[in-house]
């Protein structure tokens, strides 16, 4: 089925005007669970009523209004939304244009996607070239429905994508959140930390391949609304387990021990990346007491035997993914 337009009008900047349509981007997945009534399992629904007389309401009678005393309302049809700013209604106004760096990942919102309505091919692929050359992205406003959206223009391949943006109110202060120093030494990490850092970081790194990720997590609650049901279990609530204490932990972290352990299970990049920092950790470990020598030594020697045996690279699949 052809995608719907969910907004037709144009994208305004200068004296150029480019008629667009409006599509979603995105699709959600999510996992369609009803609400039910835990004493005889049936389905609990939305009643739209009429909360004078209690009687249900169509939504062919349903219209629109702003309470501006108690009980007092200004009703307000699709016409008059339209017509408070005919303008604002039916335009991307471009405002400015700014590096896309400049905008935190913050104010993102949700995105759309531009295509060219009826000799607008031309302006719209101007745009989109010049956009692309330029390295900017467009910052606009544009109403959707009956909000008035901040939002970004960002070429992208052969098109045009409007992210709606959230307004600086919207976005919270972050000074009231406990962060460590935005400096190393502030922060207490070494310099050999970093650098173990940097080379598991690089072992890990591959291209962007979006369909390798998915919601693994639906897979898993999608088997076990299979197995409850194989099992008759269908109308069974299953009993929260006791909780578990937590074991005591100490602020103290060997961060060192815990990144070692990690490049060692990596053949590759971050193993031969670690090989320098290998006196280092022979120097650490000479000034460790006896017992945590042996364990360091247990804990290494599968790494090691691991690393010197050549393996073929394989796909990666979820299952792996989640059992490191």
């Amino acid at each position: 089925m052809a995608a719907r337009a969910l907004w037709k009008g144009a994208i305004s900047f200068g004296l150029v005007h480019i008629p667009v349509d409006l599509y979603t981007a995105v699709q959600e997945h999510d996992l369609d669970l009803s609400m039910l009534d835990r004493r005889d399992f049936s389905p609990v629904g939305y009643k739209r009523y009429n909360k004078k007389n209690g009687k249900d309401v169509d939504w062919d009678d349903i219209v629109k209004g702003y309470e501006y005393e108690d009980g007092e309302y200004v009703v307000l049809s699709d016409e008059d939304l339209k017509r408070a700013n005919v303008e604002a209604t039916g335009t991307i106004d471009i405002q400015a244009f700014v590096d896309a760096a400049d905008v935190p990942l913050t104010y993102y919102e949700h995105p759309y996607y531009l295509a060219p309505s009826k000799g607008g091919a031309k302006v719209y692929a101007l745009l989109r070239e010049t956009l692309r050359k330029a390295g900017k992205i467009g910052i606009a406003t544009v109403v959707i429905r009956t909000k008035q959206h901040l939002c970004a223009l960002v070429c992208m391949d052969d098109k045009i994508v409007l992210n709606t943006l959230r307004f600086e109110t919207e976005i919270r202060d972050s000074e009231d959140l406990k962060l460590p120093p935005a400096t190393l030494k502030g922060a207490g990490i070494s310099d050999k930390e970093l650098n173990m850092a940097l080379s598991l970081v690089e072992g890990m790194t591959e291209e962007w391949k979006p369909s390798q990720y998915h919601d693994t997590y639906k897979e898993d609650v999608m088997a076990l609304i299979k197995k409850k049901i194989k099992a008759g279990q269908t109308k069974t609530l299953t009993a929260p387990e006791p909780e578990r204490k937590a074991p005591k932990s100490s602020n103290v972290v060997d961060l060192v021990a815990l990144l070692q352990d990690s490049l060692g299970k990596r053949p590759g990049k971050a193993s031969a990346k670690a090989r320098p920092a290998a006196a280092d950790e022979d120097e650490t470990e000479e000034k460790a007491p006896a017992p945590r020598k042996r364990a360091a030594a247990a804990k290494s020697a599968p790494a090691k035997a691991k690393a010197a045996t050549p393996r073929k690279p394989a796909a990666k699949s979820s299952t792996a993914r989640k059992a490191a």
